[in-house]
Parts: C-alpha cells; structure tokens; sequence
C-alpha cells in the first residue's frame, strides 16, 4: 500500500471505507469563524463603497454610516472592475460589517454562476476594506480581530522567480537577496509554465537548481514551483533530481484544474506538494485536502475569496494536521492583508511567500515600509489592516465608477 493511499485511509476511516460505508461529507461551510457581534455592541452599516486608480494601483474604500472608514490596495483587479461594480458592491451596502461572513456568502448565492476569480478576487478587495474598517474602530490590528496575535514577526521565503533570465542571472539575485534580508529559504520557478513539459529552455530546470544549491549550500531551503508545467508522469521522473538537491517542496507539478495527475505525483513521491493558488472552490480545497492530493496547502487570500474563505480553508487543514502557506505575489501596502492572516492562523507554514525581488527600497505614499531583517517582516500592530495611506496621494487617485 502507497503512503498516501494509508495516510487516506487513516483521514477518512479505514473501517467506514472497507466497510463500503461512506458517510455524509462534512460540509465546507460550518459554524461562523469570528464572533463580530461580541466584539461590536452596535451595527456597523456599510453606507459606502468606493473604487479608485492610480497610476496601476487600486485601492477600495469602504465607509460606514457614522464616517468610519476602511481601505485596501487591491491584488491587480482592472479586468474585473465591472464585477466588482456591479455585482459584488451592492450586496455590501446597508449591511452590518458585523455580518461580514454572511455577507460574502451571500455574494455567491447571487453571483454562484459567475463563481472564480473573476467573482472571488472583487469580493476579496471589498471584504479585506471591511476588515480594515472593523479594525480601526475596534482600534486593534486585524489579527486580533481574527483569534489573537499568535506571532508578532513572519519569517518569509523569497520568491519572484522568473524565467526570462539566464541562470547565473537568476540565481544571483537570489545570492544577494539572502545576504541583504537573512532569509533562510527561497523559491525558483523551474519549467516553463503551462508548457505540457517544454522548459523555458533546453537543461534550464537542472543547471539552475544544481547552480542554486552550489551557490547557496545546504543550509539554504529551496522551494519550486513549475506553475502547471509537467504531466504525471514527466513530474515524477524529475523526482529523483529534485531530491538529490534536497528540494523542500514541489508546487503545482501538474496544471492547476488536473487534480487527478496532481494526485499521481502526489501518490508517487515522498517529496511535499503543494498547491492552491488558483482554486476558489471551497469543496475543492476540501476534497484535495480530504484525499490527499496536497500536502501544502496554499489559498490565495485574493483569488480564494478573501480573508474569511481563507479561514475556513486553514480550518480544513488543520483537521487533517496540514499546513496552510498562502500563496502572496503582493509586496507594498498590498502585503499587510498576508501578514495579519499569518500572525493570526494557528496552521500557518514556517515560512510565507514574500516576493523580494520586486519590494520597493523606499515607498512615500504609505506607511509602514515592509521590510526583511533577520529573514522576517514585523507585523504592523496599528488598528486594522496596519497600514497608513499619505492623504495626498489618495487625492490625486482617480474614483472608477463604471
């Protein structure tokens, strides 16, 4: 019997699967997460929900009835700023925040046939605002909002890999990015992405990663990500490499919506896999996770829906005993929502994705600068999300209403 083939047993109940006697699935929407209505005596009504650029910056703003108000820069939404406007606003305005669960479940009642990122990462911006909203009035950071600050600093890994660069180019960023930040572990893209086994060029996948192991040593983790590259079976014949170069885990082996060959690999290696980042369905995280077609699980806090939907996935995992390492491509003011989750999710990975390669020396237009020391981000404490905005550079953002 394969290791995941027990390890399924063991997690769905080998007597009741012998038996034949499959029992009703626990439903992926079980009792609330967070208890508003006992941190806030009085509603807080959403009266105003506003979109505004600048430059390729998005930000929303949600503003209660009393003038309180809540704001967020946005993953990268410009294709999707029609649904936002027109399908997930409305349902926000004249609820109570409190309701906030409810509330984006209600969203996908209305909206279930337009379901995916398309839906997910417009209802996201709008709940990531309304907690930043909930947050300043309690004047308490996000994660206490969300079950307590569990940790005050991250540890990260870096990523922003590409394949447009030669591999000494590559792998020199990282070099220079361990010695400036202290990190510990990194992560590479390998393949070429989509590509049904074709590398971004011949041998790219295995000079980099003997380069990067030769260059960094042992002690360095390294993470990679084929972003949907290889087949089953072209995966795990590159297992074998993988391993002699002590590879910590393998990210999306297979195409994102090929979970039956995803599962294959996963059967296949003793090597983690993980994966997630385009899913949006909480039952296909919950059947991935309940069969082991994972072994690290990673929502992103955007395309998954929010922080809320995010929740309910690590509360998946952490019944089956998995770790859940959101998937984070967003560095700036964007970057607050992933470190407030981190420091709040009792199952959280030892390290989370932070794309160092693209993080700004200095930014003026926001406060606090995130920044890497000792191979960790602090966590901001101030009230909400953590992040002030400079007044005059959201004067000069253009309002989106159609």
């Amino acid at each position: 019997m394969q290791r995941r083939t027990f390890l399924g047993l063991l997690a769905s109940g080998a007597s009741s699967v012998l038996s034949q006697d499959f029992p009703r699935r626990a439903p992926a929407y079980e009792a609330p997460l967070f208890n508003l209505h006992a941190r806030f005596a009085s509603p807080v009504k959403i009266a105003k929900v506003e979109v505004f650029e600048r430059g390729k910056a998005t930000f929303v703003r949600v503003e209660a009835s009393d003038g309180a108000f809540g704001i967020v820069r946005t993953k990268d939404i410009d294709d999707f700023i029609p649904i936002l406007l027109r399908r997930v606003i409305p349902a926000f305005l004249g609820r109570d925040a409190r309701d906030l669960e409810t509330i984006v479940d209600d969203v996908y009642v209305a909206n279930y046939k337009w379901a995916g990122q398309p839906l997910w990462s417009p209802v996201a911006s709008v709940e990531h605002a309304t907690w930043d909203l909930l947050g300043r009035i309690a004047k308490q950071p996000v994660a206490a909002l969300l079950g307590g600050v569990k940790r005050k600093e991250i540890p990260v890994y870096l990523s922003g890999s590409g394949r447009e660069t030669t591999v000494e180019e590559e792998v020199e960023v990282y070099v220079r990015g361990l010695a400036e930040t202290g990190a510990k572990a990194v992560k590479f893209k390998i393949g070429g992405r989509m590509t049904r086994n074709v590398d971004a060029y011949p041998g790219r996948t295995r000079k980099l990663l003997e380069l990067a192991r030769k260059r960094m040593g042992d002690r360095t983790i390294i993470y990679v990500d084929a972003n949907g590259t290889y087949d089953a079976d072209s995966a795990i014949q590159l297992a074998p490499m993988l391993a002699d170069l002590k590879i910590a885990f393998f990210e999306e082996p297979c195409p994102w919506e090929e979970v039956s060959e995803t599962k294959r690999v996963a059967d296949a290696l003793e090597m983690p896999i993980a994966g997630g980042e385009c899913d949006s369905s909480l039952w296909k995280f919950q059947d991935m996770i309940e069969r082991r077609v994972l072994d690290i699980i990673q929502p992103d806090l955007n395309y998954c829906g929010g922080i809320i939907r995010a929740s309910r996935i690590a509360r998946m995992a952490a019944k089956a005993k998995m770790t859940i390492v959101p998937h984070n491509t967003q560095i700036d003011a964007a970057g607050a929502k992933m470190l407030q989750f981190a420091a709040a999710t009792a199952n959280i990975g030892t390290y989370m994705e932070f794309p160092h390669r693209a993080i700004p020396k200095v930014a003026d237009w926001y406060t606090p600068n995130f920044t890497i020391k000792n191979g960790v981000i602090a966590v901001p404490i101030s009230p909400g999300l953590g992040v002030d905005f400079d007044p005059g550079y959201l004067k000069a953002a253009k309002r989106i209403d159609s």
